[in-house]
């Protein structure tokens, strides 16, 4: 199984002033189910060898069936390709200028960008941490993939119900909503 980890950045208001956080997306790319990895306003090496540690662990890491993960060359990967290594998992380090070669997880980030990140104002990390979570949901359970036919990567029990009412599931403030019909 093939997966994919990448950062992506947001502006956040904390007590200090304006911060800049780093998103941490890991992907399986045959299943498009993402996890955030981890949030930070630094990402030294140390922070990114924790993340690999978390992500490869052989009990319930998130990258323990996949065999490769692409990686982009940020130099904070390259402590993130060490811990790899001593895992079963294979780390390959994508070419300078291939963008498509991590298409699917590029994707998913410019559409958390668009669809969450950048209309909202977060005031602390929790706001953050709570918005991504919420995003994570939509994005599994009530949202088209058109890679995967427009199936959901979670589908519920309210999926392909030919009865009922229809109800609408809003999250983020109604940003992000869901149309499905209730059991009858």
């Amino acid at each position: 199984m093939l997966a994919a980890v990448d950062f992506t950045t947001v502006e956040v208001w904390t007590q200090g002033g304006l911060v800049t956080f780093y998103i941490l997306v890991a992907m399986r790319i045959s299943t498009r189910r993402i996890e955030i990895a981890g949030i930070t306003p630094n990402p030294n090496a140390a922070w990114v060898q924790q993340i690999a540690r978390n992500l490869t662990d052989c009990y319930d890491g998130f990258l323990r069936d996949s065999r490769y993960v692409l990686v982009d060359r940020d130099a904070n990967f390259l402590a993130f390709c060490g811990v790899i290594e001593g895992s079963e998992t294979k780390a390959v380090v994508t070419p300078p200028h291939s963008p498509n070669l991590n298409a699917n997880l590029e994707r998913y980030m410019r559409s958390v960008k668009s669809e969450c990140l950048n209309r909202m104002i977060f005031f602390g990390e929790r706001s953050l941490r709570r918005a991504l979570t919420q995003f994570e949901a939509h994005y599994h359970g009530e949202r088209n993939h058109q890679g995967l036919d427009n199936n959901l990567i979670e589908a519920g029990s309210e999926v392909g119900q030919a009865w009922g009412r229809v109800a609408c599931c809003n999250r983020l403030g109604g940003m992000l909503r869901y149309y499905s019909r209730q059991a009858a």
